[in-house]
């Protein structure tokens, strides 16, 4: 085949998200179908019931086998949940070969001894990212292959989750029949979706509001610099319009959607917003501004623990693109006025980008980044997948899988 077949699988505390998408020789990505269902398996998105999740993966991935008449048979997965940690760590190797030529053996053998770090038994590593190398003292090196030099050291970033988290993610997919051929962070995904190349060089923040989860990941100079997830998202604004209001839950869902603002300086003619009573009891009436009080409340408690991520990163001062905010919760009226306003930067809200063909109408919002991002990761490490043209009786290659550290700094380089 001409063509390689990727499959993005995006599960959320509220929705799974499967994309399907061709990705040609040219390394063009045509978008051939999409998922959805909802999720009530996870928490902050952790998986909490393995067959409720089990259910909404196969339903969200068979919607997407229908319409493009591809049989899955390996997706790729992104990961999220308030489990996530990450560190930076360095790393310092001797280069001993005749003609001290740096290979990629010897790049390899570096990013391994960045990883002697202690780790509680319960964590394990998703990704190392590497920041910059350091060959003889010369510092600012992306790609150190084919250059000379005695010792290379290496800064890189480390993403580590939960062992059982992981464990679990996967024991969901293989029980709805599927591989899993890649476990991605979810704001790393996002990026490769709705960040260009100007904004990563320059520095921005990306704020992926989802159901469960809030993830931030920061870049500069083209490199993630600092990750973050906060266990604070869009659900917490339907409990609160629920409890503050006392309504029902799909009823507060149903508000947030329709008529939920989140900076309520945009409302000038506050209207009578009316839904039906519980039970046979009359219909309740509410104030749109006492609706968009509550939202602000919680958005304003996301985007202040943002900002605080911000700080923590030390890169504050060197973020000229400003905040790009992707995830459902991002389709909120007003929230790029309300970041503006909490976190003192531009703010725009990030849409997939990137795509050629078909379905790209379909997948041009906010809950769709994770979707595209992981689809677009593959691409760029190359990632044996085994999806085929329902009814084909090709099978997947067996080939042996590629080292991940390998098949990931192969990535990282192409980039720089």
């Amino acid at each position: 085949m001409s063509e390689r077949i990727i499959v993005g699988l995006d599960i959320g505390t509220t929705k799974v998200c499967a994309v399907v998408a061709s990705i040609t020789e040219n390394k063009n990505v045509n978008i051939l179908g999409i998922g959805k269902a909802p999720s009530d398996g996870l928490n902050r998105g952790v998986v909490v019931n393995i067959e409720k999740t089990v259910n909404a993966i196969k339903s969200a991935v068979q919607q997407a086998e229908l319409a493009s008449g591809i049989q899955v048979r390996s997706v790729n997965v992104g990961i999220a949940g308030d489990h996530i940690r990450s560190l930076r760590s360095k790393g310092v190797i001797t280069i001993n070969n005749r003609d001290n030529e740096i290979k990629k053996e010897d790049v390899k053998r570096l990013i391994l001894d960045c990883q002697n770090i202690a780790l509680p038994s319960d964590y394990k590593i998703i990704h190392v990212i590497p920041q910059e190398f350091i060959v003889d003292g010369q510092d600012g090196i992306s790609d150190p292959v084919g250059m000379s030099g005695m010792r290379m050291e290496a800064e890189v970033h480390i993403i580590t989750g939960l062992v059982s988290a992981v464990k679990n993610m996967y024991r969901c997919v293989e029980r709805a029949g599927y591989e899993v051929a890649d476990l991605i962070l979810e704001p790393l995904a996002s990026s490769y979706a709705v960040l260009d190349e100007e904004e990563r060089e320059a520095g921005v923040v990306l704020v992926d509001i989802g159901g469960g989860t809030t993830d931030v990941a920061i870049f500069q100079d083209n490199t993630i610099r600092h990750t973050a997830v906060v266990a604070i998202a869009g659900q917490k604004v339907t409990d609160d319009i629920r409890i503050g209001l006392s309504v029902l839950e799909d009823q507060a869902e149903k508000l947030k959607r329709e008529h939920g603002i989140a900076f309520s300086d945009m409302i000038h003619e506050d209207s009578i917003l009316t839904i039906p009573g519980i039970a046979g009891r009359p219909p309740k009436e509410i104030k749109k501004s006492v609706l968009s009080k509550i939202i602000q409340a919680r958005m304003e408690e996301i985007l202040e623990i943002v900002a605080i991520e911000i700080k923590r990163s030390g890169y504050a001062a060197q973020l000229s693109a400003g905040v790009v905010i992707t995830g459902g919760g991002s389709l909120l009226k007003g929230v790029p006025q309300l970041a503006n306003e909490i976190l003192g930067m531009d703010a725009k809200i990030g849409l997939p980008s990137g795509l050629t063909d078909g379905l790209v109408n379909e997948v041009k919002s906010p809950i769709y980044s994770t979707g595209v991002g992981l689809v677009i990761h593959a691409l760029k490490t190359d990632t044996n997948q085994g999806n085929v043209p329902a009814g084909s009786n090709k099978s997947p290659k067996t080939e042996e899988m590629m080292d991940k550290i390998a098949s990931r700094m192969k990535a990282w380089f192409k980039e720089f």
